[in-house]
């Protein structure tokens, strides 16, 4: 790996050899992915990417840990679009908007970024099997990469996991194990179970290298702007592994010498669920809470990534914002009638989080703002008609249509 110097401990600071299987410090403190910067200074240039014609995550090689010979996934993941949102914009008040619909990578969410590069390492670590817990998202996108690539996989959620999420896993063959309990009681199973029986581990917040996978997702989207800075990136935070990838991916292009300033993030929680918000917004040790929301994939009451997602928040300047399930519902009808994109109740609740703020008066109406649609609302069907409603139900008869149109209020 070129261009990698090796891990550190976010906590204590010990070093560690960047070896395919990390995992956490001997502290017990997350390990971040540490970059000879300088090097890419001097050999890489964003007039490099202009060249380059593969339209995927793996065109940042050099911003990846990964052997120069270890070829990427077969699935095609990452190079998302970045649509402007004029419409959006204007129905919120703000200057300006980009939404960056990840929901559009082969399972259908930003997880994909991860699991790719979960892959990648588990072949370097001459590992045939990958397990993970997860709320639904991260397992479906470890399932589908690992299944196109060979891999066989174990998945532990909740059984709360919509069903959507649950029938990916089993037509990508995972072995899937459904946990009578929260995302915190089904972590800690599959922690056993990978204990027991060597399985790599896709966790998130205990892999390193996760995060590394989930920072594209930022470079492609300064590289979409023209590597032109946006204000504000929001996004939907859970157990803080997206919004440390993201921000990690901001600071490797400022600290490269591809942007020049740095934007601020806004962390989006739901209000049943933001024990990372409100440590922000407290100023007090993060605690426990209840994963009392719809949005099942931000639904962590534990998180385990706090140390690298406060701060990315505090670091950024970044703005904590919480949003009710009403708002979330709101926002998904909103992004569809607005924009056509149908995002997941977690997918959205970034978007939520960017109209409470300006109704908060936290940021200007004459910023510019990115807003991260983490995953497709295919996958959550149900909540979908509890944001959308019913359609209406006729008899085949023109005057059944009428009458039916009358008392919706329709007139053609």
């Amino acid at each position: 790996m070129k261009y990698v110097l090796g891990a550190q401990c976010v906590k204590c600071g010990r070093e560690y050899d960047a070896v395919p299987d990390l995992t956490t410090c001997s502290c017990g403190g997350i390990l971040d992915i540490v970059y000879d910067y300088a090097a890419i200074r001097r050999d890489v240039s964003p007039r490099d990417l202009e060249d380059c014609r593969d339209y995927s995550m793996w065109r940042y090689r050099p911003f990846l840990p990964v052997e120069a010979d270890s070829a990427p996934t077969p699935l095609r993941v990452g190079w998302s679009p970045l649509y402007p949102a004029p419409r959006l914009a204007r129905a919120l008040g703000l200057k300006a908007l980009y939404l960056k619909d990840d929901g559009q990578n082969p399972t259908a969410s930003l997880k994909d970024r991860a699991s790719a590069l979960a892959v990648v390492k588990a072949r370097e670590a001459g590992a045939d099997t990958i397990a993970c817990s997860s709320t639904g998202n991260a397992a479906s996108s470890l399932a589908g990469n690992a299944a196109a690539a060979g891999l066989s996989t174990y998945i532990f959620v909740p059984s709360r996991a919509p069903k959507g999420k649950v029938a990916q896993l089993r037509i990508f063959g995972s072995t899937v194990i459904s946990v009578d309990g929260s995302y915190e009681d089904t972590f800690a199973l599959s922690k056993a179970a990978i204990d027991r029986w060597g399985w790599y581990n896709r966790n998130a917040a205990v892999n390193p290298y996760l995060s590394e996978g989930k920072k594209t997702v930022t470079l492609e989207i300064l590289e979409q702007l023209g590597w032109r800075t946006p204000d504000y990136i929001a996004l939907s935070v859970g157990d803080g592994c997206t919004i440390a990838g993201a921000w990690k991916g901001l600071k490797d292009l400022y600290a490269a010498g591809f942007i020049e300033r740095l934007p601020r993030l806004i962390s989006v929680q739901a209000q049943g669920c933001c024990p990372l918000n409100r440590a922000i917004q407290t100023g007090t040790p993060w605690t426990p809470m209840a994963e009392n929301t719809l949005a099942d994939s931000i639904a962590v009451g534990v998180p385990r990534n706090p140390d690298k997602a406060l701060n990315a928040i505090r670091e950024s300047d970044g703005i904590a914002v919480n949003v009710s399930d009403d708002e979330i519902l709101a926002a998904m009808r909103l992004l569809g009638r607005t924009q056509g994109v149908f995002g997941e109740p977690a997918g959205v609740t970034g978007t939520a989080g960017v109209k409470k703020a300006l109704e908060l008066g936290l940021i200007s109406p004459d910023s510019t703002g990115v807003s991260i649609v983490t995953g497709n609302g295919l996958k959550d069907v149900q909540n979908g008609i509890r944001a959308a409603g019913e359609p209406m139900l006729v008899r085949p008869e023109l005057d059944a249509l009428l009458d039916a149109f009358a008392s919706h209020g329709i007139a053609p």
